[in-house]
């Protein structure tokens, strides 16, 4: 059996934000086992699991992010909608756009510390969608 649903998050700025409890809203009972598949449906943020307890880990995400790949950067062509546009394309590949997640006794089994994160690199963002696809 497979179960699909869409949801839209509301635009949440620039930043690394955890967003399990958004998707656990939006999920029916899961399985006993299975699998879930997180796709998300931009290519300037992306989504990825990480430590959920320490607030500095987003800091240092970000940190290292704008220094790996810097905004206004002159060689950067596609810029049309912004200094942030080209760097938000680049950071969204790096990172990825989907996450698939084990599901047992009807719970995702993420570790103790994992959450699940949008990142989202544009400074105007708008609402963002993800596909959640279970498969049991």
């Amino acid at each position: 059996m497979i179960y699909q649903t869409e949801i839209t998050l509301p635009s949440l700025g620039k930043g690394y934000h955890l967003i399990t409890r958004q998707i656990m809203e939006n999920l029916p009972e899961l399985p006993e086992t299975g699998l879930i598949n997180i796709m998300l449906k931009h290519t300037s943020a992306a989504i990825t699991i990480n430590e959920n307890a320490d607030p500095t880990v987003r800091q240092d995400f970000e940190s290292f992010m704008a220094r790996l790949v810097p905004e206004g950067t002159s060689y950067f062509v596609h810029t049309l909608e912004g200094d942030d546009d080209m760097p938000a394309h680049i950071k969204a590949s790096l990172i990825g756009q989907s996450v698939t997640i084990p599901i047992t006794n009807h719970r995702l089994n993420l570790g103790t510390w994992q959450g699940i994160y949008l990142c989202e690199f544009r400074k105007h963002a708008g609402h963002r969608q993800l596909v959640l696809t279970v498969y049991c």
